[in-house]
């Protein structure tokens, strides 16, 4: 069974310095239907303008992921951690028992695009943590692990029982993924289009998976997307 979530169906928000896109409910927008899928809580795509961004503000019992998408973001946090993370980079930050950090676009004439993600954790008051991870040199045509729970194939280190992919596909190449009884899967496309078991996505579309056991997914023009294997 496969369930798209539409780009345009999504939650909007925009100021002068912020267009946000929320595929699930968030913050002001809300909608009972789509309140998360499994543990996959949030998927925000936001573009972020020039020398704008997230002042400091708190966050509690949260895996969050920032994948960046194209541009710069500087993260700063109440650990002692400040980092610039550019596209094909991915941050991980581990809220746990609480955490403050900022995100803020360094530049003084580009935007940043990014996704933030966050993920309920297994269990609630885990130590704050905080790591990067650079997966570009994984290549095109295939799926590169970018988060696990054990941080195999040197991942970043999810608190819950996902594995999240990145995929950057020429067009009409394809790959299969097997999903175990009991598995369910979301795929957000970042660019381009595909095809997954039939049913076409586009860039900004999403989809919720279960009781599939194989993701034929094949690229229209070139696509990136994310595949989160979902407990």
């Amino acid at each position: 069974m496969i369930q798209p979530r539409r780009s345009e169906d999504r939650g909007h928000f925009q100021s002068e310095w912020l267009d946000s896109y929320h595929t699930f409910s968030f913050d002001t927008y809300h909608d009972p239907q789509f309140m998360g899928f499994r543990t996959l809580r949030v998927i925000n795509e936001d573009r972020v303008g020039p020398a704008q961004g997230f002042p400091l503000h708190p966050h509690r019992d949260m895996e969050i992921l920032t994948f960046i998408l194209g541009g710069t973001l500087e993260h700063l946090d109440s650990l002692g951690h400040r980092a610039a993370i550019r596209a094909g980079e991915v941050q991980r930050i581990t809220a746990g028992t609480g955490i403050r950090h900022s995100e803020v676009n360094p530049s003084e004439t580009e935007e940043v695009h990014l996704l933030q993600i966050w993920i309920l954790p297994q269990v609630k008051g885990l130590e704050p943590g905080y790591e990067t991870k650079t997966f570009t040199e994984g290549g095109i045509n295939r799926l590169q692990l970018i988060a696990s729970p054990n941080g195999d194939e040197d991942s970043a280190v999810l608190h819950q029982d996902v594995r999240l992919y990145a995929g950057t596909f020429d067009s009409g190449e394809r790959v299969d993924y097997g999903l175990p009884p009991g598995r369910h899967a979301w795929v957000q496309v970042t660019r381009g289009n595909l095809n997954l078991n039939g049913t076409e996505l586009r860039q900004g579309d999403g989809a919720a998976i279960s009781e599939e056991s194989n993701l034929a997914i094949t690229a229209g023009k070139e696509a990136q997307f994310l595949l989160f294997d979902l407990d």
